[in-house]
């Protein structure tokens, strides 16, 4: 029998519900920090006996005191979890594609509210991710990292003198850290201004993603920026180029919001109002139009153009209406029955919003 997953119960994480610097720009900053044990082969060349060997190692780590003073831990094995649970848990970005369509034998280890994510047996046998609201990518670095100092504390990882940690992609060899931000940017998008923002961040070292990393489509304005280089640079120096760089495009973004509020602000009203109307109405609504309104509708709450519902509110429904989370609410169905129920929940959360307010 399938666990019941609190996990997936609900759409926001609870740390997503903290208020925090700049995040009418930045909806989140995450650090991930890949490690491999000695003298145990790397993931894709383990046997089953090796993997599970890795995975009550790290499990036993989390009964030292050093490690169980950042909270109480729940370990989710894979196999224990079905096909929809897995797609709700990497919608809310708590595991990774990879690690939900590929691994056999992985785990997740879940904190309480959701900002540590532990994932084992995915492409390396350890991968720390922390998440925050909002740009904090040095406080996620910061907790990351001492995370990583007490499982070091108590376990031996692959480490070479000369190219530091040793991970299963030469692109994470080094610091094995990629720090990341996701950015809502629909300004510089209508301002026709993205293209040559995106390429210049990708001539300082970082890359530019969708909404799920690597592979992934940018739907409704939203960007993953990390860094591409780990080899060479300290980690300091990559969380501080990254944050300089974000810092940058912050500022851009504003910019361009003032520069819309002035020379177009009828249009920009317009335009929030139509798709506000949408979703408050329509039947049917499409994965990629509702992303797309729904940006829309967070622009005009940032920009003061529309009232009665907040962010929070947003972010929940950019969860609640991907597919795994839809069928989780609803139940199997098709694709054409999911649009239908997406319209209905939209329409739902924001008519009981605008109930409670």
């Amino acid at each position: 029998m399938m666990p019941n997953l609190r996990f997936t119960e609900k759409a926001l994480s609870d740390w997503m519900r903290s208020e925090a610097a700049d995040s009418e720009i930045v909806i989140s900053s995450r650090v991930r920090i890949a490690r491999n044990l000695q003298h145990i082969p790397f993931p894709m060349l383990a046997s089953d006996e090796q993997s599970e060997e890795v995975l009550n190692k790290l499990s036993e780590v989390l009964q030292y005191d050093d490690v169980h003073a950042f909270g109480d831990f729940t370990t989710l094995d894979l196999i224990d979890i079905d096909e929809l649970d897995k797609r709700v848990l990497v919608e809310k970005h708590l595991i990774s594609p990879s690690l939900a369509n590929e691994s056999t034998n992985g785990a997740v280890i879940l904190s309480e509210d959701e900002s540590v994510s532990i994932m084992i047996n995915e492409e390396d046998h350890l991968r720390i991710q922390c998440l925050y609201p909002g740009f904090q990518v040095k406080e996620a670095w910061e907790k990351a990292s001492a995370i990583d100092d007490a499982f070091e504390a108590h376990v031996d990882y692959a480490f070479d003198d000369r190219r530091g940690y040793l991970t299963s992609c030469p692109t994470n060899v080094g610091t094995g850290v990629r720090a990341s931000v996701m950015m809502h940017l629909p300004a510089l998008v209508m301002t026709q201004q993205i293209g040559r923002i995106l390429s210049a961040v990708s001539q300082v070292g970082l890359t530019v993603r969708g909404i799920y990393g690597e592979g992934s489509e940018a739907m409704g304005n939203l960007f993953q920026i990390s860094n591409q280089i780990t080899l060479g640079q300290t980690e300091q120096e990559v969380i501080d180029n990254l944050h300089g760089v974000v810092l940058q495009m912050i500022g851009h973004e504003r910019t361009a919001r003032e520069r819309l509020i002035t020379d177009s602000r009828l249009r920009i009203t317009d335009r929030v109002m139509r798709s506000y109307g949408i979703l408050s109405h329509a039947a049917i609504v499409d994965t990629k139009e509702a992303a797309q309104r729904l940006s829309d509708v967070r622009l005009g709450l940032d920009l003061g153009l529309l009232e009665g519902l907040s962010i929070p509110v947003m972010n929940e429904l950019n969860v609640m209406t991907q597919p795994g989370f839809l069928q989780k609410t609803f139940g199997d169905m098709r694709t054409d029955e999911r649009d239908i129920y997406r319209a209905q929940l939209i329409r739902d959360t924001i008519n009981a919003t605008k109930s409670s307010g």
